[in-house]
């Protein structure tokens, strides 16, 4: 068994989310947020799991392939762990990036994650997602079947 720091751990639960939303495993990405507050606008209630699977399902285009011809590029990554080792925090950038047939790759959303985390029978996962932090939006139009529910898609 590969032991791991609880920064790369974390850093490895960002990237696997990237991965599924890529694939176009809404569920396993929904998983990934199982134990989640999730916070798709400012002041909104938070969310859980199954209602961010139902508006991934309603809303995520999922192309030819399954996919929804995505790569969610996860940058700036600072992780901060609690003095109890078993809370901790990130914040990090991500960028959309998407083709699809007859279009060129294309940035097509980029913004911030903070993420609040916790230690759970030695398993980091997602307390907290804030889906919030949007700083810029280009052409969702082949990635969302409808707009979205805030300037953000829920999705990235």
């Amino acid at each position: 068994m590969t032991i791991t720091s609880d920064e790369t751990a974390i850093t490895n639960l960002l990237y696997r989310y990237a991965e599924a939303m890529d694939a176009g495993d809404l569920n396993g990405a929904a998983d990934l947020l199982r134990h989640a507050d999730i916070i798709l606008t400012d002041g909104d209630s938070p969310i859980g799991a199954d209602d961010i699977l139902d508006i991934w399902n309603d809303r995520v285009i999922l192309h030819h392939d399954g996919t929804p011809r995505t790569k969610h590029v996860i940058t700036n990554v600072i992780v901060e762990i609690a003095d109890d080792r078993h809370s901790a925090t990130a914040r990090s950038y991500y960028t959309v990036l998407q083709q699809i047939d007859n279009h060129p790759l294309a940035p097509i959303i980029a913004g911030r994650y903070h993420d609040v985390l916790a230690k759970v029978d030695d398993v980091w996962r997602f307390a907290q997602r804030d889906y919030s932090l949007v700083d810029l939006v280009g052409d969702l139009s082949h990635h969302l079947a409808m707009g979205p529910a805030s300037p953000h898609s829920a999705d990235s």
